[in-house]
């Protein structure tokens, strides 16, 4: 039986009864009409735009179902019981009636029902496609509109407003947790963090828009503007999560408090220590090291270089240090290209050896005792105004070279602790190593490959690695001792820039710290520990994968680029090791270059005392063309092996410009 019309989906409700159970089902129209074609409605004749349509009650037909009528119901055939067919010679007269109007007997035995509509029925896909097109219709108007909207509010002195609104509107969204000086310094072993400056005055001239929100203590979000094929704009909002997130408000002493300040007790606790600031040039990674700056004087006493040291000072009074005789000394040196600098004493270039106990060794590098914060800030303003600096692809004064300051305690002459803070080099002079210019080259070739190497001995050291590839660069091989022992501690802050001009910088920089953090903490890369044993074996995989000879400085560059594989292509490889060897034999052509030199001295002193000679009436020739015959074969014998060395230099300076021609155009993602 017919027990109810759905008139919104088109359906009718039928009940029937089945092993004494009564059950029910919702069936549609047309399949009832189509089982049942004896009460399916007449079709309406098409007219003409001339011809008025038909009344109503003349285009619809109604059929009475009988209260005894046997009708199909899908697979059930649903009848009243106790019930018999009445002759099929009884018509049912239509009574007129409206349009939609179902007509149902009030002693319940029959149910009668009418056709929703006289044209020819739509499938319910038809429907719901017509339904989903107008609901589009609707929403491109109302896009139209907000366009009209805010095409009417755009500042057209605003670059970028349509981007400027999106980000207004993601920000409205979120919920504000910044960090405080009330929340808890937490003890980490490798401490990462992010801090992002103000917009500066050259960004505010040309209007240059802030694509970074910290909306958390440990939470960075950068939106990077993107474009769809059909040039509509939208961001994709990207998210990262750091120890801490210090947004463009924070002072130099809060980064201080929980970045560098709970390092300081390590190294009155016999600890290794160091304090890295990373990040593109102009991200305020010297004004967080070095002190604020006012115009180009830079006030020292508000760095971690002083801030460190006062309390380093203050340390030095309380009981339980006092008694132990501390002596402070400070160095302060650069490495550029993959060479030392002494910035302490007038940039003498310094060796790094490394002596019978495999300890590395500065040799030279000056250490100046120092008695107060006074004595510290001197040092700092002379280590900087002669630190290196020159143009690059993106900045116009670039940081060509890393600066490393260190406070050492010595007690009875003996190293107590040492804390390191480096103000690292711009990362995007790590993309010029395709650079036309040899000397740019090198100096990016370098910078690539000493963060790299830094990435992974922080790696080594949070997930306690037995064999940290420290001698990959210069940098990581100066401060080898900060990356082993159970007592070493790092911290690394990150610093970016806020404009969307610096936005694929950034994210570079975000990149790689979240690299150096992710494996720190990674539990199953330490439960996934690599034995010496493993470690032997993945390097003899990757000699033969290179082609390279052994040695431990191109062991750890093979192990390195491993592990940057998809940073490093075979081809970024083979450039590195050349310049590698490069330096090498640079190193080795001045070194005999000035040893030949000395010799010529001597040769000059005695070639004088023969020509002396000569001048007496009576001198013995014979001695005289037998000692003049030793100084020039000696002098051939040293000046040909100069010579061949300094041949080999040129084969080598060419093969470099050979190498970086065959660099693969994708550059890492981040340095």
């Amino acid at each position: 039986m017919v027990t109810s019309l759905n008139e919104d989906n088109e359906s009718v409700t039928v009940e029937w009864i089945e092993n004494g159970d009564t059950k029910g089902k919702e069936i549609d129209l047309e399949s009832i009409f189509a089982l049942n074609p004896d009460v399916a409605p007449e079709e309406e004749i098409p007219q003409s735009p001339e011809t008025p349509p038909p009344p109503v009650s003349s285009a619809i037909k109604i059929n009475k179902i009988p209260q005894n009528k046997v009708f199909t119901v899908g697979t059930t055939r649903a009848r009243p019981s106790q019930q018999t067919e009445p002759p099929p010679s009884a018509p049912v007269p239509p009574p007129p009636i409206q349009h939609q109007t179902l007509l149902q007997q009030q002693n319940g035995t029959s149910h009668s029902f009418l056709c929703v509509s006289a044209a020819r029925r739509k499938s319910n896909c038809v429907k719901e496609v017509e339904k989903l097109q107008e609901k589009r219709e609707k929403r491109r108007l109302q896009q139209q509109e907000l366009r009209e909207k805010r095409a009417q509010e755009v500042d057209a002195t605003t670059p970028n407003y349509e981007i400027l609104c999106m980000i207004r509107d993601f920000r409205a969204s979120l919920d504000y947790r910044p960090l405080t000086t009330a929340d808890l310094i937490e003890d980490h072993r490798i401490c990462v963090c992010v801090r992002t400056r103000p917009l500066n005055k050259k960004e505010l001239t040309v209007k240059d828009l802030d694509v970074i929100t910290i909306p958390s203590k440990d939470v960075v979000m950068v939106h990077e503007p993107k474009q769809k094929v059909d040039l509509t704009r939208y961001l994709e909002n990207q998210t990262f999560r750091f120890d801490y997130a210090f947004d463009d408000t924070s002072t130099n002493e809060m980064v201080y408090r929980f970045t560098a300040r709970p390092l300081v007790e390590t190294i009155f606790e016999r600890g290794m220590a160091t304090c890295f600031a990373y990040g593109q040039t102009g991200s305020g990674k010297t004004h967080t090291m070095g002190g604020d700056f006012s115009g180009k004087n830079q006030d020292c006493s508000k760095g971690i270089y002083a801030l460190a040291a006062r309390d380093v000072f203050l340390m030095l009074k309380k009981p339980n240090y006092k008694k132990l005789d501390l002596q402070v000394y400070a160095t302060f040196f650069e490495i550029y290209s993959g060479k030392v600098f002494d910035l302490l004493n007038r940039k003498a270039k310094l060796r790094v050896l490394e002596d019978g106990k495999q300890q590395v060794q500065v040799v030279g590098l000056q250490e100046r005792e120092v008695k107060c914060t006074e004595d510290v800030l001197k040092l700092i303003e002379m280590g900087n105004s002669c630190r290196t600096s020159g143009q690059t692809s993106a900045n116009a004064h670039s940081s060509r070279s890393h600066a490393v300051f260190q406070i050492i305690l010595r007690r009875r002459g003996k190293m107590h602790g040492k804390f390191s803070l480096i103000d690292l080099a711009g990362n995007e002079r790590g993309a010029d190593t395709s650079s036309a210019d040899r000397q740019t080259r090198l100096e990016g070739a370098e910078i690539n490959k000493s963060l790299l190497a830094l990435k992974e001995c922080i790696r080594a050291l949070g997930r306690n690695k037995p064999h940290t590839p420290f001698r990959a660069s210069k940098l990581t091989q100066v401060l080898r001792d900060s990356f082993i022992g159970e007592n070493s501690r790092t911290c690394m802050i990150a610093t970016i820039s806020p404009g969307m001009a610096s936005c694929e910088n950034t994210l570079n920089t975000l990149r790689y710290a979240n690299r150096v953090k992710e494996l720190s903490i990674d539990p199953i890369a330490v439960m996934e520990g690599r034995s010496a044993g493993h470690s032997v074996n993945q390097l003899d995989v990757l000699e033969a994968q290179w082609g390279v000879g052994s040695s431990p400085q191109r062991d750890d560059l093979k192990l390195l680029c491993e592990q940057n594989e998809e940073e490093v292509s075979p081809q970024l490889f083979n450039f590195h090791e050349v310049v590698s060897q490069l330096v090498e034999m640079e190193e080795q052509v001045l070194e005999d270059h000035r040893a030949v030199f000395q010799e010529s001295i001597r040769w000059l002193e005695d070639e004088k005392v023969l020509l002396e000679m000569t001048e007496e009436v009576d001198y013995d020739v014979e001695s005289y063309a037998t000692q003049l015959e030793q100084i020039l074969d000696q002098k051939i014998d040293v000046l040909t092996e100069l010579r061949d060395k300094v041949k080999s230099f040129r084969s080598a300076l060419q093969e470099e410009e050979q190498a970086s021609k065959q660099i693969n155009p994708k550059r890492p993602r981040a340095l």
